[in-house]
């Protein structure tokens, strides 16, 4: 989820393509992409897909089709994976696992009246990612000669670091909290640009870049406000206050400086007092400020392909289509043939 402050961005993103991220290194938060696509690739009834065991197959997929797009276009990813969550974050994982088993209920009641539309919508807030399934991704992403950062806490913080020391160039992830996290680059929509439906209506959904510091200079305030505002809204850590909403918080920030200082004021939302314990506030901004960060992550290297490995995984294991597998692992091998000759050629100038 994250904290919604898609208003407020609109002024500062830019739309960029893959041809502006040309060989840049990518830290891509794993969890929120493999989730993406548990949601996204369904078949006709709302189901993941599965091999013939029943087991779910619709992150593999996701994650090998797109990364290939990745490598084709000559962007360097690297994974980065969620570790232990915060404990401030336990009431928000209680809460979607609650959404998920409701939304499960009305998905089997759709199923049964063959409202295929109504199954669907249901069947997307369904996404579960087990152990394994995180698993067999790290396996697919090693295979395919990428590097993994196994985070300590949460994923965007540590992509937010990778940045910071200018061992990745920019962020991907579609959660804001990145920006909170002190992310200075946020790509979102990480993908080629595609069309999904919103209600009767087509849009294009084209990789969004967001610059943090100039977010925070067209706002005109600090990323501890910005922090602030998200306690104010609502963030995985804290479910904010009721009746705000992004341009309320801002507006408040803006006018009183700080939390605290709304606080201290006795500021009213209708006729509630804003009143949160400055105890949570401080844990809050402590996650994001000075998170619990992986320094000492392994080198970073990108190493050979896997050919053998991959169609292991994919088709002998779990029964992928075997000519679109290899017909995906040629465009692989083509481009690193063609990396081969560019090397050759510069050897012999």
């Amino acid at each position: 989820m994250g904290i919604k402050i898609n208003e407020l961005v609109k002024e500062v993103k830019r739309t960029i393509n893959f041809e502006n991220l040309l060989n840049k290194v990518i830290a891509i938060d794993a969890f929120n992409t493999l989730y993406q696509f548990l949601a996204i690739i369904r078949q006709q009834d709302g189901t993941p897909l599965k091999d013939y065991g029943g087991n779910v197959t619709s992150h593999l997929s996701g994650l090998f089709y797109r990364t290939i797009n990745f490598l084709e276009h000559n962007i360097r990813p690297i994974y980065v994976f969620d570790g232990e969550p915060s404990v401030l974050k336990l009431d928000t994982i209680k809460e979607r696992k609650k959404v998920k088993e409701e939304a499960k209920q009305k998905m089997i009641i759709a199923q049964d009246k063959e409202d295929l539309v109504e199954a669907k919508k249901y069947a997307q807030l369904t996404s579960k990612l087990d152990a394994n399934m995180i698993e067999e991704s790290k396996k697919l992403i090693q295979y395919l000669g990428l590097p993994i950062v196994d985070a300590k806490s949460e994923g965007e913080a540590q992509s937010a670091y990778l940045v910071e020391v200018g061992a990745a160039w920019a962020c991907a992830s579609q959660d804001y909290d990145t920006l909170l996290f002190g992310g200075e680059r946020l790509l979102r929509n990480f993908a080629i640009s595609r069309s999904k439906k919103v209600k009767d209506t087509t849009v294009t959904l084209d990789i969004e870049y967001i610059s943090l510091s100039k977010f925070l200079e067209q706002l005109k305030i600090t990323k501890e406000q910005l922090i602030e505002m998200g306690i104010l809204i609502g963030t995985d850590f804290f479910p904010g206050v009721k009746g705000i909403g992004q341009h309320k918080a801002l507006e408040l920030i803006k006018q009183y400086g700080s939390l605290k200082n709304i606080i201290n004021s006795n500021v009213k939302i209708g006729k509630v007092e804003i009143d949160i314990d400055q105890d949570i506030i401080d844990k809050i901004k402590d996650i994001f400020l000075y998170p619990d960060i992986e320094k000492n992550y392994p080198t970073l290297k990108w190493e050979k392909i896997n050919y053998e490995k991959i169609e292991e995984l994919l088709i002998e294991q779990h029964n992928f289509s075997d000519q679109r597998v290899r017909n995906a692992l040629e465009r692989l091998r083509k481009q690193d043939s063609s990396k081969r000759q560019v090397s050759l050629d510069n050897f012999f100038k």
